[in-house]
């Protein structure tokens, strides 16, 4: 979620990597040693250590691992106290050590490491995928292309289609989660979330809507694959082909229910050209790129998934109020020193906009 105090130049997409940010160091000749060791032997790894950090995520810690001729990508939680099942890297590992062999969008996982003496927690490694991630403005490989946004759009929607169709027990696994309930379990889980972090100025809308949510329940209608992160940038495309997505990240929360989360998840983020100027909906630059409509993004997922979209306004709703509980969560970690990220001090101020979009769609399906 973008504010107007933590966003940098809209015109100028943010660098992939850069240094590691002071205070989110490891103890890297330490995991240099415990690398060369357990990696595997077909990886060439013969060469000095290099360590960047990929600094545009919000919450994990991620890392660019340079072993000789090969890249890799380091995944640890963040600092500090962590909120419940979130920033899980066994869950990751396990995902992305199964899916890459059925499913191109998921990099390969190579190791995890749960000995913290290593590197202070858990974390793991897997490959590092190439191409552009697409923020505030177009990568410069794409911006020739006729009807960019457009085809940028509907990949991103046909690739997570994709994924939800996918047989969790034909790619091992079946055993990701507990699908029965799980709508309610997110509504719950959320709750309890914010409850650990909650701002009195907006608790009692907060509760308000939950109670809401509660009571209005969809009734699931398949069981997939949910990501529970989807969103334009955490995706990468295949460098100059806005037809292709490349990659999903952010894979700590995957688990097995109700494939519509993911729908409500992306449409909470997706900016409309309806809009009014006062809806920031994502990074401000993905408002001009000619992106689909909310409307046209909710058809082509229901034409290619075959799933029944009547619903999706509540599970946008959903989306936004979940969302206020991740910009909170994300300021109460500055607010207690376990994040040293400077976006993060004004984040929270975009909970009362996504407080105010979630009342509006409940209420516009009478709930």
């Amino acid at each position: 979620m973008s504010n107007q105090h933590s966003e940098t130049d809209p015109a100028v997409a943010p660098p992939e990597t850069a240094p590691v940010r002071a205070g989110e160091e490891l103890d890297w000749p330490t995991i240099e040693v415990h690398l060369r060791t357990e990696l595997p032997l077909d990886l060439d790894t013969n060469g000095p250590l290099e360590v960047l950090q990929f600094p545009n995520g919000a919450a994990n810690l991620t890392y660019l691992i340079k072993l000789g001729a090969t890249e890799l990508v380091l995944r640890r939680p963040p600092f500090g106290v962590l909120a419940p099942g979130a920033h899980d890297m066994k869950r990751e590992f396990k995902v992305l050590s199964r899916l890459w062999e059925h499913f191109d969008k998921a990099p390969r996982a190579y190791l995890l490491c749960v000995d913290h003496a290593i590197a202070g927690a858990d974390f793991f490694v897997m490959e590092r995928r190439q191409g552009d991630v697409i923020r505030n403005v177009l990568p410069s490989s794409m911006k020739n292309h006729e009807a960019v946004g457009r085809r940028i759009g509907f990949a991103l929607v046909d690739a997570i289609a994709a994924f939800h169709l996918l047989d969790p027990e034909a790619c091992g696994l079946s055993d990701l989660g507990k699908p029965e309930g799980f709508v309610s379990r997110q509504v719950g889980g959320w709750k309890k979330r914010w409850d650990l972090v909650q701002d009195p100025d907006h608790h009692e809308l907060m509760s308000s809507l939950h109670a809401r949510f509660e009571a209005s329940l969809p009734e699931s209608q398949s069981v997939s694959f949910v990501h529970n992160d989807l969103k334009l940038d955490n995706c990468m495309f295949r460098s100059g082909d806005p037809d292709h997505v490349e990659a999903f990240f952010d894979w700590d929360m995957t688990t097995l229910g109700d494939p519509l989360i993911d729908l409500g998840t992306l449409l909470n983020y997706w900016p409309d050209p309806a809009d009014g100027p006062d809806v920031k909906r994502a990074h401000p630059g993905m408002s001009t790129m000619g992106l689909p409509s909310r409307a046209e993004v909710i058809t082509r997922y229901g034409e290619k998934s075959g799933f029944n979209v009547e619903s999706a306004a509540w599970y946008e709703a959903f989306g936004q109020w979940k969302t206020a509980v991740v910009v909170q969560q994300l300021h109460y970690r500055w607010k207690v020193g376990d994040s040293t990220d400077p976006r993060m001090e004004f984040i929270a101020d975009g909970v009362p906009a996504l407080m105010k979009t979630a009342d509006a769609l409940l209420s516009g399906l009478g709930v």
